[in-house]
């Protein structure tokens, strides 16, 4: 059977499509303007509660396995990625390149840490990954908060955009370095790692 704190995981990489959806198309829904950062901010806080309670249920339960494992990161990333993908579109109209920076770290950590765990080397996390997980989720939020004044004609869609720029592009100066940071570290073992597949 598959464990709770796995099909916790599971329903986090579920909401980034159901967060996509509704963020680009709460019109056809029935959803108002002035209901909309509410809702997004619900599913938002969801994900993050998902994030928090599957990894203490599995260290609780002894459930940690290494499926959870790599799986877990990633659904880290889907949801944020997906938050920052809708926000490409719609009213905050973010640059697809700024949200490139994001994409691409995160594909090539965890192309590297898939790779080394199928050579029996597992790659620790590391605290500037943490912070940049903060630093993501906390702009996401930023900017969902920020929709709230815009939602009831509060603020100028041009503040909105200019604010939700910014945040994104200092959250993406971070994670360069914190995907950086994280390869440097891990070098050698990256290094053993792909020289087991050549």
């Amino acid at each position: 059977m598959v464990s709770v704190p796995l099909l916790l995981t599971l329903s986090r990489i579920l909401l980034g499509p159901v967060f996509l959806v509704v963020y680009l198309y709460y019109q056809e829904l029935g959803i108002t303007l002035a209901w909309l950062p509410y809702i997004l901010l619900f599913l938002a806080a969801l994900s993050e509660l998902s994030d928090m309670f599957d990894g203490a249920l599995a260290r609780k339960h002894n459930k940690v396995t290494e499926l959870g494992k790599l799986l877990d990161p990633m659904a880290d990333s889907i949801f944020r990625l997906s938050v920052l993908l809708a926000f490409t579109q719609g009213v905050i109209q973010l640059p697809i390149l700024l949200v490139c920076v994001f994409f691409y770290r995160d594909t090539i950590i965890s192309t590297l840490r898939t790779v080394c765990a199928l050579r029996g080397i597992a790659l620790a996390a590391r605290l500037s990954g943490k912070i940049k997980a903060v630093i993501q989720a906390t702009v996401g939020f930023f900017i969902l908060i920020m929709m709230i004044p815009y939602s009831v004609n509060c603020l100028d869609v041009e503040v909105l955009r200019a604010v939700s720029f910014y945040s994104v592009l200092i959250a993406a100066i971070y994670t360069l370095f914190s995907g950086t940071e994280y390869v440097i570290a891990n070098r050698s073992y990256i290094k053993k790692a792909l020289s087991f597949s050549k």
